[in-house]
C-alpha cells in the first residue's frame, strides 16, 4: 500500500510543478495506477488460479458491441472444441488493464493502443492475433463548420474518459496532423451515453467515441465523421483490436493460450459471416444491454477478418504514431517495443486462418434495409440509451 501511495504522491507532486498535465502525463498516470494494482474492485472474478490446470481459461470482457467474438466463442462451443474449460470475468473500463495485470483473468481481445503504454512500462502481456478493424471515431456536430482533423485545432473534444481508447485514438490522429493535443485541444469528459447530449448543448465541438455509440449518433443525425477508423487511411487496414494474453498465463499454459486464441479467431470469422446472428446472440444472451437492430448495424461497420500478421503490423504502426503524438516516451524504440508486445503461438497462423471454414446461418447476414430499420427502431424505442451501457452481471460459467 505504501508503494501505491508513494506513486500517487509522486504523480500529484509532478502535476503541481508542471501545471496542466500533458497527454503523456495522463497516459503515465493511468498506467502507474494499473501497475500499482488499484483496481480489483468492481470486477466479478474467480479466485482460483488456473496456473496448475492447463485446460482452464478465464476470459475478460466489458460488455461491448465489438466483443461479439468472445460471446460467440462461448455460446458456439469454440473453447470447448479446443479442450478448454472457459469462464468469463466481467470488468469495467476503469480497471480492465489492472485486472489482467494482476491475474484476474487470462485472455481477452481489446484495443492495441490501449495496452501499448502499459507494455512500454513493463506490463507483462502479449498480443497474439488480430480480431477486427474499425471501431473508433472522431465526430463533429453535424451543423458545425468542422470538416477535417485540422479544423479541430483549438476546439473542445468530448471523450468518455482520459486515457480511454477513444481518447488515445483522437490523440493519435491529432498528432499525425500536427496538432498538439495537450496544448491545442480542450478535453471534456462525459459518460459515454451523454456525448451526444454534450454536443446538443454546445458544451463540446466534437466527440471521440467507439461502437455502438458512433453509429447511434450518426443514426440520430447529430454528427458527421471527421476521422473514421473503419474507412480512413491508414487506420482502415489496421487491426484496432487484438487478442491479448497474460504473460504469466502464457508461460504456464502455452497450449491453452494458443487454443484460446484459436477459439477467438474462429469466432471472429463466424461474426464476419453472420453479423446479424452475432448481434442477436450478444443481446439475447444478455452479454450487453442493447437492441438487436442497433447492435447489428454497429457490428456490420466492423470488419472481423482475423489475422496474425495484420496484428503484428498494427502493433508497429500504432506504436509509431503514438510516439509521434507524445503518448509513448521519446526514447522508446518502436521496433523493440513491438517485438516485446507480440508473440507468435504454435498452431496460430494466417495459413491456419485461411483454411478455416465457418458456417453461414440462415438469417445471419445484414439486411439491405438495415439502416432504415435502425432509424425506425430508434424512433419507436424509449430505451435507445441502453446500447451505450454495459450490462452489470456476475461472472458466467458456461
Amino acid at each position: 500500500m505504501e508503494q501505491i501511495l508513494s506513486t500517487i504522491r509522486l504523480i500529484r507532486n509532478s502535476y503541481q510543478v508542471i501545471g496542466k498535465p500533458s497527454v503523456m502525463d495522463v497516459i503515465r498516470f493511468s498506467t502507474a495506477i494499473a501497475l500499482s494494482g488499484l483496481a480489483f474492485a468492481g470486477c466479478d472474478k474467480n479466485s482460483a488460479s488456473p496456473a496448475a490446470a492447463s485446460n482452464r481459461v478465464r476470459v475478460g470482457y466489458i460488455g461491448l458491441t465489438c466483443e461479439a467474438p468472445i460471446f460467440t466463442a462461448v455460446e458456439k462451443g469454440f473453447f470447448k472444441e479446443e479442450g478448454l474449460d472457459v469462464s468469463l470475468v466481467k470488468c469495467e473500463w476503469a480497471n480492465y488493464k489492472d485486472v489482467l495485470a494482476l491475474g484476474g483473468f487470462d485472455i481477452t481481445h481489446h484495443l492495441v493502443m490501449y495496452f501499448l503504454k502499459p507494455i512500454e512500462q513493463g506490463l507483462d502481456v502479449k498480443f497474439t492475433a488480430g480480431i477486427h478493424r474499425g471501431c473508433l471515431r472522431v465526430q463533429a456536430s453535424a451543423n458545425s463548420s468542422i470538416q477535417k482533423i485540422q479544423d479541430l485545432r483549438g476546439k473542445r473534444i468530448g471523450v468518455p474518459g482520459m486515457g480511454t481508447p477513444p481518447f488515445i485514438f483522437a490523440n493519435r490522429v491529432l498528432g499525425a496532423n500536427g496538432i498538439d493535443a495537450g496544448k491545442e485541444i480542450t478535453w471534456r469528459v462525459f459518460p459515454a451515453g451523454e456525448l451526444g447530449l454534450a454536443l446538443d448543448k454546445g458544451e463540446v465541438d466534437a466527440v471521440a467515441d467507439s461502437e455502438p455509440i458512433g453509429s447511434l449518433l450518426l443514426a440520430q443525425g447529430k454528427v458527421k465523421n471527421v476521422a473514421d477508423q473503419a474507412k480512413d487511411a491508414p487506420y482502415k487496414d489496421e487491426y484496432c483490436c487484438a487478442v491479448i494474453v497474460s504473460g504469466k498465463f502464457l508461460a504456464n499454459n502455452p497450449k491453452a493460450a494458443a487454443g484460446a486464441t484459436r477459439a477467438l479467431l474462429k469466432a471472429a470469422k463466424w461474426v464476419e459471416a453472420n453479423p446479424a446472428a452475432a448481434a442477436r446472440l450478444s443481446v439475447e444472451k444478455k452479454y450487453l444491454a442493447s437492441n438487436p437492430e442497433l447492435n447489428t448495424v454497429a457490428i456490420s461497420h466492423l470488419r472481423y477478418i482475423p489475422s496474425v500478421s495484420g496484428a503484428d503490423a498494427a502493433v508497429h504502426s500504432a506504436a509509431a504514431e503514438m510516439k509521434i503524438a507524445g503518448m509513448l516516451s521519446p526514447s522508446t524504440d518502436v521496433a523493440e517495443l513491438a517485438k516485446r508486445a507480440f508473440v507468435h503461438l504454435d498452431g496460430v497462423s494466417d495459413q491456419w486462418l485461411n483454411n478455416l471454414q465457418v458456417e453461414r446461418v440462415a438469417g445471419g447476414q445484414v439486411a439491405p434495409d438495415q439502416d432504415i430499420r435502425l432509424f425506425a427502431e430508434l424512433i419507436l424505442s424509449d430505451q435507445e440509451e441502453s446500447c451505450c451501457k454495459a450490462r452489470k452481471s456476475v461472472a458466467r460459467n458456461p
